[in-house]
């Protein structure tokens, strides 16, 4: 059993870190509009089926891994504009319920054009096999896994803290009032910060296509864990849904090994202890939604 132990943390990193990149991009449309994005996950399904369909046909899974998520950002922006900006100045109930239909209308698409059962979609054969780390044996596609989000993440964290555009966008998060008082259209904000979260939601839905399988339902599958990761980092805090992420991949992977029934239950009694002692959330800041 303590054999195990090795590959379960690195396991539960690994499913930590599709859990954060999801949350990652929860927190930013959260943050800055209100807006409770349940088909968010969604996104990360249509991103996958897009990566699927240009590898069946013969394009490259690199090429695909950049491209699928690019336009899912672009149909994730077109649905930012027309049905989810008119709702920006109303109770975020109202966003909720509509992005909650639109992923049930998401469902139901993805059946009609590619089936109602999972489709194959495996890893090129470069990251076939498996590595050695040292102490134990890991296949190569959870490692190159790991690394991309990675790098995602610490491009995201420079893009906000080091460039001009990724402080405005911080800068609207605590008063888009006066952001906007100072001659920055905001409506631009709001919309590259929707095609930002969804970019991060599709580059997690290819890599978790090839990894957990892709079917309709495949992002959704995602998304309730994505919300308590959000939960337990703190609503407001980018950084504590990166933490987030990892406790509840941990949590899983070490239930998994000790207690398999309870696997699904962990991230939930995790949420709970958390909330008892930090209501906020680890890093959650107060007064601020999302």
């Amino acid at each position: 059993m303590i054999e195990h132990i090795g590959p379960q943390l690195f396991n539960g990193l690994v499913l930590g870190a599709f859990y954060a990149i999801v949350a990652l991009g929860l927190s930013l449309i959260m943050n800055l509009t209100g807006t409770i994005n349940m088909a968010h996950g969604s996104f990360m399904t249509l991103a996958g089926y897009l990566a699927f369909t240009m590898v069946s046909r013969g394009t490259s899974f690199w090429f695909a891994l950049i491209a699928a998520p690019l336009i899912a950002v672009i149909v994730g922006v077109i649905v930012e504009r027309t049905l989810v900006r008119p709702l920006y100045k109303r109770e975020p109930f109202y966003s909720l319920l509509m992005t909650f239909g639109l992923s049930l209308m998401a469902e139901e698409i993805y059946r009609l054009i590619w089936g109602p059962n999972g489709v194959p979609f495996s890893p090129p054969h470069a990251l076939d096999g498996a590595a050695s780390l040292g102490f134990m044996v890991f296949p190569t596609f959870r490692i190159f896994i790991v690394v991309v989000l990675i790098v995602a993440i610490v491009a995201l964290a420079l893009f906000l803290t080091r460039t001009r555009f990724g402080l405005r966008l911080r800068a609207a998060v605590q008063d888009s009032e006066m952001i906007a008082a100072l001659g920055t259209n905001t409506q631009v904000l709001y919309a590259v910060n929707f095609g930002l979260g969804i970019f991060l939601a599709g580059i997690a839905g290819v890599l978790a296509a090839g990894m957990l399988g892709l079917s309709p339902t495949s992002g959704n599958n995602l998304l309730m864990p994505a919300f308590v990761t959000v939960i337990i980092g703190g609503m407001g805090s980018l950084f504590g849904s990166i933490v987030g992420g990892l406790l509840i991949g941990i949590a899983i992977s070490l239930t998994t090994l000790f207690i398999p029934a309870a696997s699904e239950v962990s991230m939930y009694i995790l949420m709970a202890v958390v909330l008892m002692v930090r209501p906020r959330g680890l890093f959650g800041e107060e007064g601020i939604f999302g």
